[in-house]
């Protein structure tokens, strides 16, 4: 049974059919399959399929993202909510878009792929300080920050990213604290992420979730 819930769920979300999917998921979950099978057996292997088959061109397939992290977000919180004990939760993330920058798209993709993954996400909204990020991360012991920006100036200033590298590394926090970044400025330029300074980089919303989970998994070794 297991197996055609799989199956089901995986053709709703590629057709971004959010009642869809939700129907599947409450009706598994009426004929006994667990909340913690619903998370780990069908919604993360989904994202992960998601994330090998996606588009490289990601702008032309952003509203199928978007509905495929926002479905995964719902579920699994709503699942998560039924488990019988506490989930196990990867890790926290800093997640924002870098000051002077008001878009709010990719980073609230970028949110529902994380918590799809069961990774904590704590979200600061858009045109953050580079202080905030730090101050946030020591706060909630986050050892991620991600930043998202759209605009070539925004991801090159240098009260964004390079602000918030500065400030690690004047606190001696470059060992605890990584710096992830995503957003357009970096699929034009692949090699941008390493001019600001960050640690790592993601195409598009989708991919963010495996690169920050991997990252995280990296820094707990």
């Amino acid at each position: 049974m297991l197996t055609k819930i799989i199956t089901a769920y995986n053709e709703a979300v590629f057709d971004t059919d959010r009642d869809q999917a939700l129907e599947i998921i409450h009706q598994a979950v009426a004929e006994g399959i667990t909340p913690e099978d619903i998370v780990f057996k069908v919604v993360i292997p989904a994202m992960e399929l998601m994330i090998k088959s996606i588009s490289e061109d990601f702008d032309a397939n952003l509203a199928q993202h978007f509905m495929a992290s926002q479905i995964a977000s719902q579920v699994t919180d709503e699942m998560v909510a039924k488990f019988q004990t506490s989930p196990h939760v990867v890790g926290t993330v800093i997640l924002g878009t870098s000051h002077g920058d008001m878009h709010t798209l990719g980073k609230r993709i970028v949110s529902g792929c994380l918590r799809s993954l069961m990774i904590e996400v704590v979200d600061l909204g858009v045109n953050i300080p580079a202080e905030q990020f730090v101050e946030a991360a020591l706060t909630h012991n986050a050892s991620v920050i991600a930043i998202s920006s759209m605009m070539m100036h925004t991801a090159r200033s240098e009260l964004g990213c390079l602000k918030v590298r500065e400030i690690l590394k004047n606190k001696n926090l470059e060992d605890k604290i990584k710096i992830v970044v995503g957003g357009a400025p970096y699929r034009w330029d692949p090699h941008l992420y390493q001019a600001v300074q960050a640690d790592a980089w993601a195409e598009d919303g989708i991919t963010a979730g495996k690169v920050i989970k991997e990252l995280i998994m990296e820094m707990q070794k």
